[in-house]
C-alpha cells in the first residue's frame, strides 16, 4: 500500500511544486539549511526568543510612583504644609513619601527577576534537519540532531513527532497523521489536523499570510504535536512568530463538521484574534483602573475634602476666639495635618510587601505590589478550563456495552489495540488517546499484556479514522483477533454483529442509529468517543502467502462491535480542592472557555462545581452589557467565547460592581487578563504573552496555593482597611476635639510641635497594622467590604465622634485641675493632660477597632507588633511628659488625681467603643453584601 496509508512520510524528494517553491522562497533545499547559512541567518534575524517585556527605566518607575493617588495626596499636603511655614512637617512627610515609594520600587523590581527567571522555563529542544560539510570536502550531508529553540532561524527544516513542541511557526512540506494541539492560541481543546498536502498548497507567495491557526498546513509555535509526524520549513522566529503578535492574524476555526465550533469560527473570531494581537503587542500601554486604583481615588478624595474642611475650620474658629492672633495660621495648619495620615504610604506598600513575600514563597509572583492589594478585593474569579481546570491529557472515563452499560471489554480490547499499533507501527508513535487507554489497562491488570502477541497493526491515521491489529492470544488455542478502535461511524460501518451481554446479535439500522446517539450523548458531555469492535481471523504470522490476509486485515468488514471507550480531558488533581476552598472563601468562580459547552460542564461536574445552564457565546453578543452583567452574576460555565468575548464579560462584571480575576493560560486569554482587576498566570502559560500580561504569576503546582493566597492577599486588604479607618476616626476625633477645646480655651488647646510628636508616635505605632492578623468571618476568609468613600466617611464620623466625647470628657477633667492656675500653668496642664490621654486612648482604638467582623463578634488575638506598638504608645503618653524631652515640647508632670481620674474615662471609652463596634457589626450583618 501507498506510504501514506502506513503512517509513513512522503520523501522530500516527492513534494509538490508548492512546497519546492516555498523552500526557494526561503533559501533552503531539500537537505535544509547548511551550518554556514544558518549562523549567517542567526546573525541575521536574531536568536529565536519571544520578545520580553521593557523594563522600564529608573525615572519612569518613580513616576508611575509618583502617580499613586496616596502618594500624589502626601505630595500635595506637604507643598501645602509648606506654604504654611510648617517646614519640619513637611520633612518628616516627604521623608515618609519617600520610604513608601522606595519599599515599593524594591518589591516590584523583585517580582520581575521572579517573572524572568519562569519565562525561562519555556524553552526548550527540537530536531533540525541541516547539511553539514564532510571532511573529506565531498557533497554535505543532510542530519538531524536536537537543536535548543533559540538557534533556529527561517528556512530550517524541522522534524515534529508525539509530545514535540512547535520550536517556531512553520509551513509543513510533508506530513503523516498530524494532529496539533492549538489551545494556547485558539483555547479550543479539540486537536487539530495539520496536511503538508491540500488545497492551501498552492498558496505559496506571501509566506506570512500563512501565519493562522486554521491554516491547516501551518504549525505555529508554542503548540503540541498530539499524534503522527511532520517536517515543516521555519517561515518566523522570534518576535515574527504568532505567538510573539507579528503577523496579523486571521479569524481562527475549530475542527470542521461541528456546528456549534463552525459558529465559534463564525461569530466575532476574527474580533477576538485581533484583540489578543494587540494585547500581545502593547499590553500595558492603555491605562486601566483596577480596584486599587479605585480605592486609592476614593481614599484620596476624601483625605483632601476632610482636610481642607478642618483647616478652614480651625482657621474660623482661631480667628473668632478670644486672644488669639497669626498664631492661628500655623495651628490651623497643624490641625489639618492632624487629620492626614502621614504613614499612609509607607503603611500600606509595607502590608503588600509582607503579603507579597508570603504569597512568593507558595510560589505565586505578584508583577506588581498592588495586584496583592486587587486578589485580596476580588469576589469573581473567571478561569479558563484547558490548561488550568484541566491538565490537557486524555484519562479514561469509562466503557460502556452498544447499549450503554458499563463495561470494561471495549476498554481491555482499545488498549490490546493501541499496545500492538505502538509496538510495530512504523515508527512506533504513542498519542494521547494511547496513552490513556494504556494507563488504564496497566492500572486494572498489570499482566494484561503478556497473554498477547502482536501479529500485524495498521496505526490510526486522519484519513482512516481507525487502528487495526491482530494479536495472537487468549480467544483460542492457534486463534488470531483482528481488533479495531476508531470513530464511531467508521467502525460501526465495518460491523455486523454487536456484543451484548456475552450475546451476539445482528446489528440492524435501527441499533445502529441508537448506538450513533448514544456517542453523540456522550460527546456532548465533554468525552471523546471511540467504538471497539473483534473478530476472529485469519491472518497468519509474517511468511510467504500472508500477502493476501493482510490486505483484509488492512480493510476489515464483519467486525462483532463491543461497545464505546469514553475519554475525558485530565483535571488537575488540585484543582477540586483549590476552587472547593476558594468557594468557601466566598469567592464566585466561572468558567470560561473557548470550548464547547459539553466538555466545559464535565469539566466543572469532574472539579465539584455545579455548571447549571452555560452561557454561548452567540447569545452573549446577542445582550448588551447591561443585560451580560446580570445574566453573568448567576451563569457558571461561559462557552465559545472568543478572546473578545471573554473581555467584554470581565468588563460587564466590572460595571455590575464586582472586582474581577481572570486565570489563564494562552495567547486566547490576553485581553481578558488585561481587562481584569487582576490577571493570574496559570502554571501552563510558560509563554510570554499571559506571562507579561498578568499581575500574578502561579508558579508549577501552584494551583492548590491559590487559596492561601487569596486569604494572605485579604490580609493585607484587611490591615490596610484598619489601618485608614482607625487612623482616620481618631484623627477625626482629635480634629473636633482641636475645633471644641479652640472654641473654648483662650489658648491653644495644642501646640503644632505637639500636635506633630503626636501623630508621629501615632503613626509608627500604627505600622504595626501592617503585620497583624485580623478576623474577617473567621480567618481573614471572607472578602473584606470595600473601601468606599461614603463607607470609610461614615466608619469616621461615628467612631470619631466616640473619641471626641472622651477627649471632651478629659477637657472637662483638666479645667477642673487647672482652677486657681495662672494662665501659663493651666496651659502647660491642658497641653500635658491631653497629649498623655491622647496617645493612650489611640492605643485603645487600635486594640479594639483592629478587628471588624462583618457576621461575628469572636475576637482575634493581636500579633506582636501590634501589642508591642500599643504599649509603647500608653509607655510613651505616661512617660514623656516627665522627660527633658517633654519639657522641649512644652509638657510637664501631671499629677497623681489626674491619672486617678484619666482610668475612669478610659474605662468609659473602651465600654463605649466596645458598644458601638458591636452596633456596627450588627448593622453590616443585616445588609445584603
Amino acid at each position: 500500500m501507498p506510504r501514506q496509508q502506513r503512517g509513513e512520510e512522503a520523501p522530500l524528494t516527492q513534494l509538490a511544486g508548492s512546497d519546492l517553491q516555498v523552500l526557494r522562497a526561503l533559501g533552503t533545499g531539500l537537505g535544509g539549511l547548511d551550518e554556514r547559512q544558518a549562523e549567517l541567518r542567526l546573525v541575521e534575524h536574531g536568536e529565536n526568543t519571544l520578545p520580553a517585556p521593557r523594563s522600564p527605566s529608573f525615572a519612569r518607575r518613580v513616576a508611575a510612583q509618583a502617580r499613586d493617588p496616596y502618594a500624589a495626596t502626601l505630595c500635595l499636603l506637604i507643598t501645602v504644609t509648606c506654604l504654611s511655614g510648617a517646614f519640619g512637617s513637611a520633612a518628616v512627610l516627604s521623608a515618609l513619601v519617600v520610604a513608601g515609594v522606595a519599599l515599593r520600587l524594591v518589591g516590584e523590581v523583585r517580582a520581575e527577576q521572579d517573572a524572568a527567571a519562569l519565562r525561562g522555563l519555556a524553552e526548550g529542544t527540537a530536531t533540525v534537519v541541516r547539511r553539514r560539510v564532510t571532511a573529506d570536502g565531498g557533497p554535505a550531508q543532510a542530519r538531524a540532531r536536537e537543536l535548543p529553540f533559540d538557534q533556529f532561524v527561517p528556512g530550517d527544516l524541522v522534524r515534529l513527532a508525539p509530545g514535540d513542541r512547535v520550536p517556531a511557526d512553520l509551513v509543513l512540506v510533508r506530513s503523516s497523521g498530524l494532529t496539533l494541539d492549538q489551545s494556547a492560541l485558539t483555547g479550543v481543546s479539540l486537536p487539530v489536523v495539520k496536511r503538508a498536502l491540500g488545497a492551501s498548497a498552492s498558496a505559496a507567495p506571501g509566506l506570512h499570510s500563512l501565519q493562522t491557526p486554521d491554516n491547516e498546513r501551518v504549525c505555529l509555535r508554542g503548540c503540541t504535536v498530539v499524534r503522527g509526524t511532520g517536517t515543516g520549513v521555519v517561515v518566523a522566529t522570534g518576535a515574527d512568530t504568532l505567538l510573539a503578535g507579528g503577523p496579523a492574524p486571521a479569524a481562527y476555526s475549530t475542527e470542521p463538521g461541528r456546528p456549534a465550533e463552525a459558529a465559534y469560527a463564525t461569530q466575532g473570531a476574527t474580533a477576538g484574534t485581533t484583540e489578543t494581537r494587540v494585547a500581545s503587542q502593547a499590553v500595558g500601554a492603555s491605562p486601566r483602573r483596577t480596584a486599587f486604583d479605585r480605592t486609592a481615588r476614593a481614599v484620596s478624595g476624601l483625605l483632601l475634602r476632610l482636610t481642607l474642611l478642618s483647616g478652614a475650620a480651625a482657621l474660623l474658629v482661631g480667628a473668632l476666639a478670644e486672644g488669639h492672633t497669626w498664631e492661628v495660621v500655623p495651628y490651623a495648619a497643624a490641625v489639618a495635618m492632624g487629620l492626614t495620615p502621614e504613614m499612609l504610604l509607607l503603611v500600606v506598600t509595607a502590608a503588600l510587601a509582607r503579603q507579597s513575600d508570603l504569597l512568593r514563597r507558595g510560589g505565586v509572583y505578584a508583577r506588581r505590589l498592588t495586584a496583592v492589594h486587587d486578589l485580596g478585593a476580588l469576589d469573581v474569579l473567571c478561569t479558563d478550563k484547558t490548561g488550568t481546570l484541566t491538565r490537557d491529557r486524555l484519562t479514561l472515563d469509562q466503557g460502556l456495552d452498544p447499549e450503554g452499560h458499563p463495561d470494561p471489554a471495549p476498554a481491555h480490547w482499545a488498549a490490546v489495540t493501541s499496545l500492538v499499533c505502538t509496538d510495530l507501527g512504523d515508527p512506533p508513535l504513542v498519542d494521547s488517546v494511547d496513552e490513556a487507554l494504556l494507563d488504564a489497562a496497566w492500572a486494572a491488570d498489570p499482566a494484561f499484556a503478556d497473554r498477547l502477541t502482536g501479529v500485524f497493526a495498521v496505526p490510526f491515521e486522519p484519513s482512516r479514522r481507525i487502528a487495526v491489529a491482530v494479536v495472537h492470544g487468549p480467544v483460542g488455542l492457534g486463534a488470531r483477533t483482528i481488533c479495531v478502535t476508531g470513530a464511531v461511524e467508521d467502525v460501526l460501518g465495518r460491523c455486523a454483529d454487536e456484543r451484548v451481554e456475552g450475546r451476539e446479535r445482528a446489528l440492524t439500522p435501527g441499533r445502529r442509529d441508537a448506538i450513533v446517539a448514544l456517542a453523540d450523548a456522550r460527546a456532548a458531555d465533554g468525552l471523546r468517543v471511540l467504538a471497539v469492535a473483534t473478530a476472529e481471523t485469519d491472518v497468519p504470522a509474517p511468511g510467504p502467502g500472508a500477502r493476501a490476509a493482510r490486505r483484509r486485515a488492512e480493510d476489515p468488514h464483519g467486525l462483532t462491535l463491543l461497545g464505546l471507550v469514553c475519554l475525558s480531558d485530565a483535571t488537575e488533581p488540585d484543582a477540586a480542592g483549590a476552587l472547593a476552598e476558594l468557594a468557601a472563601a466566598g469567592l464566585a468562580v466561572k468558567i470560561v472557555t473557548g470550548d464547547r459547552p459539553g466538555a466545559a460542564v464535565h469539566a466543572c461536574r469532574a472539579v465539584r462545581l455545579d455548571p447549571g445552564t452555560p452561557l454561548l457565546g452567540p447569545q452573549a453578543d446577542a445582550m448588551d452589557d447591561a443585560e451580560l452583567g446580570r445574566t453573568a452574576e448567576r451563569t457558571t460555565v461561559f462557552a465559545l467565547f472568543t478572546p473578545a468575548r471573554k473581555a467584554r464579560l470581565v468588563r460587564a462584571l466590572q460595571a455590575s460592581g464586582h472586582t474581577v480575576g481572570f486565570l489563564g493560560d494562552g495567547l486566547n486569554d490576553l485581553p481578558a487578563l488585561h481587562a481584569a482587576d487582576v490577571g493570574i498566570g496559570s502554571p501552563a502559560a510558560l509563554d510570554p504573552g499571559p506571562r507579561r500580561t498578568a499581575d500574578l504569576v502561579l508558579g508549577e503546582d501552584a494551583l492548590r496555593r491559590l487559596p492561601a493566597a487569596l486569604r494572605a492577599a485579604r490580609t493585607a486588604v484587611a490591615n490596610v482597611g484598619n489601618y485608614l479607618r482607625i487612623t482616620l476616626a481618631s484623627n477625626l476625633g482629635n480634629v473636633l476635639a482641636m475645633l471644641a477645646a479652640g472654641a473654648a480655651v483662650p489658648f491653644l488647646p495644642m501646640l503644632p510641635a505637639q500636635v506633630l510628636a503626636q501623630n508621629l508616635c501615632f503613626d509608627v505605632a500604627q505600622l504595626a497594622l501592617a503585620f497583624d492578623r485580623p478576623l474577617w468571618d473567621g480567618g481573614a476568609t471572607a472578602a473584606p467590604r470595600r473601601l468606599t468613600r461614603a463607607r470609610l466617611a461614615r466608619f469616621a464620623l461615628f467612631f470619631g465622634v466616640v473619641n471626641a466625647c472622651a477627649d471632651v470628657a478629659t477637657f472637662a477633667v483638666l479645667r477642673a485641675l487647672s482652677a486657681g492656675l495662672d494662665a501659663s500653668h493651666a496651659q502647660v496642664l491642658f497641653h500635658s493632660g491631653w497629649f498623655t490621654e491622647n496617645l493612650i486612648t489611640q492605643a485603645v482604638t487600635v486594640h479594639l477597632l483592629r478587628t471588624s467582623a462583618r457576621r461575628t463578634r469572636e475576637w482575634s488575638p493581636a500579633a506582636w507588633p501590634v501589642r508591642a506598638a500599643n504599649l509603647g504608645l500608653v509607655v510613651i503618653g505616661v512617660l514623656l511628659p516627665a522627660t527633658p524631652l517633654g519639657a522641649s515640647l512644652g509638657l510637664r508632670l501631671l499629677p497623681g488625681e489626674f491619672y486617678a481620674l484619666l482610668g475612669v474615662i478610659l474605662a468609659g471609652y473602651a465600654a463605649a467603643l466596645l458598644a458601638a463596634r458591636r452596633f456596627v457589626a450588627a448593622f453590616r450583618s443585616s445588609r445584603p453584601r
